[in-house]
């Protein structure tokens, strides 16, 4: 491990105050940022909850489960990141409790501690480090982002493993604080920010740095006192007010030379080269037409929050495609059970309409009159993963005449156009959740002259998985002979993963994951397709 020590390079973001500050954005913009000057950098994110990842955590709770290439259920940061980076990240770089207890018991099982009783510390602390440096390996510099807030008792065993670190490797520690601003005295308190810094020296660890997010930015006296009363120089206070948009960070950043300033610590060189980056904001603030799209959805409200994060992926897929083609998004979250009391009507301010992936019986009926409103009327239609398969269920039932549904909703339904395909059945029966569905990157064979096809420009693809479901063998002729094309399949041709209306403006459903592989440089083709046509580009 002699030559990685002499090479690695750490950055810590660890937060305070609160959680929700974006430490994932953060994190996301000063890696591109590192990139950007030529280093070779990864993310690691650390979460600090018992699950062994996200795959079984609600989506209203805990906001979107983000699939990698190698079939990890990810928190949501982990789309940022590769994102930002346009890199595919393992699931290993993301670190849980759960994953840290489960294999360290598994070791103490198979007698690798030697008969010694297994204790928090030293242990559980060095599986953390060992699992960091595992993931880091290969890398110039590693970013690691570390869930939760300052205070927390849950983070507290992965703050002992970086302090461990930075002791060992070169490093930089960056705390993301708030700074409120109260409306009855119209004044920014730094007060919480100065107690956090307090809590995380408690650790032993003191942040170099401190990212400062409030809602307007920051002024001098508060920048400066900050600075006095966290014992850092002014120049380390970094200034992230609210923006419109994300992809303007790691520039607010570069203005304030963050980036420079970190790499000097752990003592690599810097460079300034993140002009593709800012070419793509400015189209972002230069965009003026207005394309409108509809998400239909049924993870689009909790208790009194409209969520923003639970479809986030798919938003950023759209907005990557409309702001390439010199469009201005604007994007609405439609309530699936909405539709079923209003109608269909509530669609028609839209140019094109998307239902992304889910699980449930909640608002499906909504989902499937959304899919036949824009089949009949000719609106551009993009289904993801159950976005298809109620897709084969709207065709089947009004255009086959066939009484059907997905056994997901009704097991007991006459004709099951979505089945569970029978290694599935075992793994429910057995209560087998966790990590068992079809996940990551699977791969498909086009359909040649088809509208996939030409979207793609190639006849094999791969793309990510996240379901259980898959259309039924049984009935693709019987759909195929009225008009629907399964435009991909799997390479043995067993599992339909395209289909397609040719006639159709733009009608497509996949049952992967596409918005998951899109970047801000690099839209997914299916995105690019969708929204020219909802412009009636290229259609």
């Amino acid at each position: 491990m002699e030559p990685q020590k002499k090479n690695l390079r750490f950055v810590f973001v660890v937060g305070g105050v609160l959680s929700g500050l974006g430490k994932g954005v953060v994190t996301a913009s000063v890696a591109r940022l590192i990139k950007d000057s030529g280093h070779n950098v990864t993310t690691i994110k650390i979460d600090p909850y018992i699950n062994i990842d996200a795959g079984t955590m609600r989506p209203t709770e805990h906001g979107e489960v983000f699939v990698t290439e190698d079939g990890g259920e990810i928190d949501q940061d982990f789309g940022t990141y590769e994102r930002f980076l346009d890199i595919n990240i393992p699931k290993n770089n993301n670190i849980t409790t759960g994953k840290v207890y489960s294999s360290v018991i598994k070791k103490e099982r198979a007698l690798e501690y030697g008969g010694k009783d297994v204790k928090l510390i030293p242990d559980i602390v060095n599986e953390i480090k060992e699992m960091i440096l595992k993931a880091s390996e290969g890398f110039d510099v590693s970013v690691v982002e570390v869930g939760g807030t300052t205070g927390d008792i849950e983070n507290l065993i992965f703050l002992y493993a970086i302090r461990d670190l930075m002791q060992e490797y070169k490093s930089s520690t960056i705390m993301v604080s708030y700074v409120p601003r109260l409306k009855n005295v119209g004044e920014l308190k730094t007060k919480p920010t100065q107690h956090a810094m307090a809590k995380i020296r408690e650790t032993g660890i003191v942040p170099d740095f401190i990212v400062v997010r409030s809602e307007r930015g920051m002024d001098k006296p508060r920048l400066d006192k900050i600075a006095t009363s966290c014992f850092l120089p002014k120049e380390n206070i970094i200034d992230d007010p609210d923006v419109s948009n994300i992809y303007e960070m790691p520039l607010i950043f570069e203005r304030q030379n963050f980036v420079a300033k970190i790499l000097k610590n752990i003592e690599l060189n810097y460079k300034e080269d993140a002009e593709k980056w800012r070419e793509f904001v400015d189209k972002i603030k230069r965009a003026e037409k207005e394309v409108k799209i509809g998400i239909v959805g049924k993870y689009v409200a909790f208790g009194d929050a409209e969520h923003s994060d639970v479809y986030v992926s798919v938003m950023e897929a759209i907005k990557h495609a409309a702001y390439n083609s010199n469009l201005k998004p604007v994007i609405k979250q439609v309530f699936s059970t909405d539709i079923e009391r209003k109608g269909d009507k509530i669609l028609s301010e839209f140019d094109g309409i998307i239902v992304p992936g889910g699980f449930g019986s909640t608002g499906v009926e909504g989902k499937i009159s959304a899919i036949k409103y824009c089949r009949e009327n000719n609106i551009p239609y993009l289904g993801l993963c159950f976005g298809m398969q109620l897709a084969v269920v709207e065709y089947a039932r009004n255009v086959c005449g066939l009484k059907a549904h997905t056994t997901e909703i009704d097991s007991n339904t006459d004709c099951p156009v979505i089945d569970v395909i029978p290694e599935q059945k075992e793994l429910i029966e057995k209560k087998m959740y966790g990590a068992t569905m079809r996940l990551g990157g699977w791969p498909a064979n086009l359909k040649n002259n088809s509208k996939v096809f030409d979207l793609y420009g190639n006849k094999d693809i791969v793309e990510r998985h996240r379901h259980r479901y898959e259309v039924n063998p049984k009935y693709i002729e019987e759909l195929e002979n009225k008009g629907l094309v399964f435009s991909g399949k799997s390479p043995e041709g067993k599992l339909m993963e395209f289909l397609e209306l040719p006639k159709h403006k733009f009608f497509v459903g996949t049952q992967g994951h596409p918005e998951f592989k899109s970047r801000p440089l690099n839209p997914h083709p299916l995105f690019k397709g969708f929204i020219n046509a909802c412009c009636d580009k290229n259609a």
